[in-house]
């Protein structure tokens, strides 16, 4: 008897084909009320029951010593009205950056499984194993179809995916392709927008410091993109501030929309983005309007306060500033006044993606900036988010430095920092990275495919398992404290040493956890595996149907960094980078009710948050480097000097360019 998560899952499988072919490896059938098909096939809708149902000769539910097709009756279920959603055509290509596309996904929410209560117990697949037209080469999927064809289970080998097949390494951005186009960073690029979506019912998108999270999120993958690109002989990132300007960085995405069978469209050297007005998507984006919105966006930062279209004026120079300034510049559904300030993030993405074809004239849609899966393949993505994370740091400007009272936590003293390999006879204070090449298997997105799995390899980078071993003398009694761990490189490209302003803006967050610290000498080893910021690989790369009953990991817990992009790439000579530790005062820190790192899906919580409820952290994020420093700090050394609660050290990150199986 198939179970709701049989069914649903089902459901879940080869997307494009008709509902009426048998799912689940030809083991469930779902029976169709007429109105249920499309007019392709209403006149034979008898007959292709018949045909697909001819397996199903036991009623769902009845013993039998021979298993036989589950077939599920639909009859019984009220047809939900969805008519709002043909908009877009079912092979049409979606996007959430498209206001209209928006709108019916916010629409849609109310029905689909990942929001719901009555369906808490469901397992979601990854956006992978439904579209992996997104996210791979699309030239394994011929030879995967031929595996699987060809061959039966269990004697199916698996197809390579090759490492570098956008540009050849005479490109230099090609340097950062292992960064961009790693399938698990698109994922959580996907997933965070799903779990935190800009449209829908006022209960779903106002979660707790939701514009703050978009804000400090963004921010997190830029600086690491940016921290990547020093340790590749790469420069600074060149801001987006001028929408009328070349764009000189051409990309050729090479990806496929298995929808309608076109790929994503190319952007050549030096192409200039103009209006968009596309009367098919309803779209129409000036780029003097967006101009305009940007400038209130500075005038309302510069002035410290936003308006709304009542004029009720709220402050942005507090503590929530930053999280109604998030609303504001994404634009989601709660901002203060979308008609003033508009919807410049996703306008911004919009310009870019319809850069190619900005009036409909050549019939081709959006670019890979129209999409959450594909945008953070384009190195244009990089520097439009920060132009964006500038307007945020243009507001965190106005804030004074961080002060004695903000930092310190009395009687706490960290005696000793340093990081160690999980092995015996590491080199302390230096990591290592590799290629790791892993497979997982798409036999689900295969639609029109052969049934069962088909599994494809993948290089990706990955870095060996470390311990994080700090030394705490506490004078007091017990009390719990917490421990922050940022990532900053010392320099640039060119070996020129950072200043501490260079070092704030790019610390990348490792790692947030609460300590129970006891009077006297505490030793504090705490594992990489259980960074606060990723989800291990197995969450990234879930396969719904290896998952269990119930398992929040296959919904909310899917979101978070990927563990194998936790440590920067570093290179073969080694690169040097200030560890920071800080153990803060929990009494500050402190949100109720407390939060179990190690229940659930709470251990990624530094860019997801927690599910439905209150982020676990009452400082602001990124504390303590979101705000600037007094102007006399101008090293780490000088910003931990006054405070014995913090320590900084020097840490090697040394790249092998050898490819490990994982096993």
């Amino acid at each position: 008897m198939a179970t709701i998560q049989d069914k649903f899952r089902g459901l879940l499988q080869h997307p494009y084909e008709p509902l009426f072919l048998p799912k689940n490896d030809g083991k469930l059938f779902f029976d169709l009320p007429e109105s249920f098909f499309t007019d392709r096939y209403r006149p034979i809708g008898q007959n292709l029951i018949n045909r697909f149902s001819a397996a199903a000769t036991q009623p769902e539910g009845t013993s039998g010593d021979t298993p036989v097709m589950n077939r599920v009756s639909i009859n019984t279920i009220p047809e939900p009205n969805i008519k709002f959603a043909e908009t877009i055509p079912r092979r049409g290509a979606f996007s959430l950056f498209i206001p209209e596309h928006r709108r019916i996904a916010g629409k849609l929410i109310e029905l689909a499984l990942l929001h719901r209560t009555d369906t808490d117990d469901v397992p979601v697949p990854s956006f992978l194993h439904l579209f992996p037209d997104q996210f791979v080469d699309p030239a394994v999927f011929p030879r995967m179809l031929e595996e699987g064809r060809a061959v039966l289970q269990p004697n199916r080998m698996s197809v390579d995916i090759p490492m570098n097949y956008t540009a050849s390494e005479r490109v230099t951005e090609q340097r950062l392709a292992y960064f961009r186009e790693d399938i698990g960073v698109n994922l959580h690029h996907w997933h965070w927008h799903l779990v935190y979506p800009g449209e829908g019912p006022d209960s779903i998108v106002r979660k707790n410091r939701r514009g703050e999270l978009f804000y400090y999120m963004h921010q997190q993958m830029i600086a690491r993109y940016q921290v990547e690109r020093f340790s590749q002989g790469l420069g600074r990132v060149v801001q987006l501030d001028n929408l009328r300007a070349p764009v000189p960085e051409p990309y050729y995405p090479k990806i496929l929309r298995s929808a309608n069978n076109r790929t994503y469209p190319a952007r050549y050297p030096n192409m200039t983005m103009q209006d968009v007005q596309r009367p098919d998507d309803q779209l129409q984006i000036a780029i003097g309007d967006v101009e305009r919105q940007l400038q209130r966006i500075v005038e309302a930062i510069d002035a410290g306060v936003v308006v709304s279209p009542s004029g009720l004026r709220t402050q942005l120079d507090n503590f929530r500033g930053i999280d109604v300034l998030g609303d504001i510049i994404e634009s989601s559904a709660i901002s203060v006044n979308r008609l003033l300030y508009g919807d410049t993030h996703n306008s911004g993405h919009i310009l870019l993606s319809f850069i190619h074809d900005p009036n409909g004239d050549y019939l081709e849609s959006f670019g890979v900036m129209g999409d959450v899966t594909t945008a953070m393949r384009d190195p244009i993505f990089y520097r439009w988010h920060t132009y964006v994370d500038n307007l945020f740091q243009r507001h965190k400007q106005r804030f004074a430095p961080y002060g004695p009272a903000d930092l310190r936590n009395a009687g706490v003293n960290l005696l000793s920092l340093g990081t160690e390999l999980d092995r015996k006879d590491s080199v302390k204070d230096t990591l290592l990275t590799f290629w790791q090449r892993s497979q997982i298997d798409l036999g689900a997105g295969l639609d029109f495919g052969p049934e069962g799995n088909v599994f494809v390899t993948f290089t990706h980078l990955q870095h060996a398992a470390f311990n994080y071993r700090l030394q705490v003398a506490y004078s007091g009694a017990a009390k719990p404290a917490t421990v922050r761990l940022f990532l900053a490189p010392k320099r640039n490209e060119r070996g020129t040493v950072l200043t501490f302003e260079e070092q704030r803006r790019l610390a990348i967050e490792m790692d947030t956890f609460r300590v129970n610290l006891q009077p006297g000498i505490n030793n504090i080893i705490r594992r990489s595996v259980n960074s606060s910021v990723t989800i291990p690989y197995e969450r990234t790369f879930r396969n719904v149907a290896q998952s269990n009953v119930g398992d929040e990991s296959f919904r909310f817990c899917g979101c978070g960094w990927p563990s194998h992009m936790l440590v920067p790439k570093g290179n073969s000579i080694g690169v040097e980078y200030d560890l920071f530790a800080m153990l803060s005062d929990h009494d500050r820190d402190r949100v109720n009710p407390l939060f179990d790192e190690k229940r659930g899906c709470d251990d990624a919580h530094s860019f997801c948050g927690l599910k439905d409820r209150m982020y676990p952290d009452a400082r602001n994020m990124g504390f303590p480097f979101d705000r600037r420093a007094p102007a006399s700090i101008r090293t780490f050394q000088d910003f931990v000097a006054p405070y014995q609660n913090m320590r900084v050290t020097t840490v090697t990150i040394r790249f092998t360019n050898t490819v490990v199986a994982r096993t």
